[in-house]
């Protein structure tokens, strides 16, 4: 297990959480029917009662269980590729929000790139596991940029195709909207220091069979 997983700049908070840090679990994502259609193996790199942060590193497999799914062609939008490509991605959750930061970092140097807001279910605990679902519509902040809406057409298809009732979409569109009026205030609820975060280079890749 690694544990060298902490920032300097970011504070250590109260403990409390479910799992420690270096431990492997899984990142599900569970349709309103129940079923899992897409899993993969994250690092946890803080679990406090506020915060559920993890890693998904370069090369972490995904698993795509047999359909058919609720898409066109009856699969997964991501089906076809094999593991997470380039750098690795930080995600922030809290218990209780629907939508989660993502943070990108690209190029040779692995330069801070920006926060993705990816609106979700919010999480739901299991054994080493954690489950949620992607609500596809999205808010990107560039590192250098004001922020923009992501994947708007996306969205409104995946409520088309029924994979999104029109109950979540309000309740999406209003978290996106509320999340926006919190940029345009200048707040952020996220330590920004984690745009400096390192992974540590001795963790290993994370696969299914160490959960």
């Amino acid at each position: 297990m690694c544990r060298n997983l902490q920032n300097a700049r970011i504070a250590p908070l109260a403990s409390g959480g479910v799992w420690t840090a270096g431990e492997v679990v899984i990142r599900r994502e569970v349709l309103n029917d129940g079923r899992v259609w897409m899993q993969l193996p994250v690092i946890v790199v803080r679990d406090v009662p506020n915060l559920l942060a993890t890693y998904i590193a370069e090369g972490a497999p995904f698993r795509f269980p047999p359909g058919p799914w609720p898409t066109p062609n009856g699969l997964h939008p991501w089906h076809g590729k094999d593991c997470w490509r380039g750098h690795g991605t930080l995600t922030l959750q809290r218990p209780g929000e629907a939508h989660a930061i993502w943070v990108f970092w690209s190029g040779r140097k692995r330069e801070f790139h920006g926060w993705y807001v990816n609106l979700q279910e919010p999480f739901r605990r299991l054994a080493r596991a954690f489950a949620t679902q992607d609500l596809e519509l999205d808010i990107w902040i560039p590192r250098d940029g004001p922020w923009e809406w992501k994947d708007e057409d996306l969205f409104e298809q995946r409520v088309r195709e029924g994979r999104l009732t029109e109950d979540q979409a309000a309740a999406a569109r209003a978290e996106g909207a509320r999340i926006v009026a919190e940029l345009d205030a200048g707040r952020r609820w996220w330590n920004e220091a984690w745009a400096e975060w390192e992974p540590d280079p001795s963790c290993p890749t994370p696969t299914f069979d160490v959960v």
